[in-house]
């Protein structure tokens, strides 16, 4: 029995991640030679996008064979191992960013373009779980780039296990990715819900309210804690939603509901500019288009959405 399907973008990514493969450097190796494997080129952290084969078809992720790959000089990129598709095949993302201008130079000339994955996402343009790859993909990517040399001695480090741990040759420390969880949760009381904006968003905009979580802190706390610093709300209780992994770079967003004491609210103007408490009817009314033009809220793109709709419906 599988799981249930999660609402959310850059989540159900379908790939087997095959993680006791990552400590078999002979299949690996295999794998990266083998002409059937399949690779996404990340050029400055955007993917290559095939265009639309003909008008309405959508948009296509670029996957490569090894042939390719070799031409882009694959031995001198960062390449990691993202799982096995359910055809057998399995699936690497590489980063050609030092590459020039592979849009219009090298075999790729012509091929696609590479995209911002946020705003191939917020326009719909490929499959929830070709978007749930790509964020694997930028996540590890951007981590790789980002931890080149060893915190403990500052060593130049290693790549190992297919991508999923740094090895420092110097002090043997080793570096596994990072996941920062971040709450993002939507104060309820009675059949209202609260939501806040922030000065540098677009006019009418609100949204739920979100905080990274603390060292020592559990999510229920974190969740009181950034409602009572933002808004002056105090929470009673946190009930879960559902999550949502956020590549910019490596977040996993939480999505809670936070059972407010009163409706009582104070803005603390630094993280909000403002905010409102919605009743059920007008949140209804504003997500059928037939709000009075003074709010509105986040497209489904964002677990935000997802959390204000769950309350809309009940």
């Amino acid at each position: 029995m599988g799981l249930p399907e999660n609402p959310n973008i850059f989540a159900n990514n379908p790939l087997d991640r095959a993680s006791y493969r990552r400590t078999d450097p002979e299949w690996i190796a295999q794998q990266l030679a083998e002409p059937t494997s399949l690779f996404v080129p990340l050029w400055k952290l955007r993917p290559l996008i095939l265009p639309e084969e003909q008008e309405g078809s959508g948009k296509d992720v670029g996957w490569l064979r090894t042939a390719v790959i070799e031409e882009l000089g694959g031995d001198a990129a960062t390449t990691v191992f993202l799982g096995i598709n359910r055809r057998g095949k399995a699936l690497f993302a590489v980063d050609i960013s030092h590459l020039k201008d592979p849009e219009n130079d090298g075999p790729l000339k012509g091929l696609g373009a590479f995209e911002e994955l946020r705003e191939i996402a917020m326009a719909g343009e490929l499959p929830p779980t070709e978007l749930a790859i790509l964020a694997q993909a930028k996540s590890m990517i951007d981590w790789h780039a980002r931890h080149g040399f060893c915190s403990v001695c500052g060593s130049e480090s290693a790549i190992s296990e297919a991508g999923y741990k740094r090895v420092c040759p110097t002090c043997q420390a080793e570096h596994f990715p990072r996941t920062d969880p971040v709450v993002i949760m939507l104060p309820v009381f009675g059949d209202k819900c609260f939501v806040g904006r922030q000065k540098i968003w677009p006019k009418g905009m609100y949204s739920a309210l979100a905080g990274f979580v603390e060292p020592g802190e559990s999510i229920e706390e974190a969740v009181a804690r950034e409602v009572d610093e933002e808004a002056g709300i105090k929470v009673d209780r946190v009930s879960y939603h559902s999550t949502q992994p956020w590549p910019y770079p490596s977040s996993l967003m939480i999505g809670c509901i936070a059972h407010a004491a009163s409706e009582d609210y104070e803005i603390d103007g630094v993280e909000l500019a403002g905010g409102r408490w919605f009743t059920r009817e007008e949140v209804q009314a504003i997500f059928a288009g037939k709000g009075d033009g003074t709010a509105w809220f986040p497209p489904p793109f964002a677990i935000a959405h997802q959390l204000i709709k769950a309350f809309a419906e009940g």
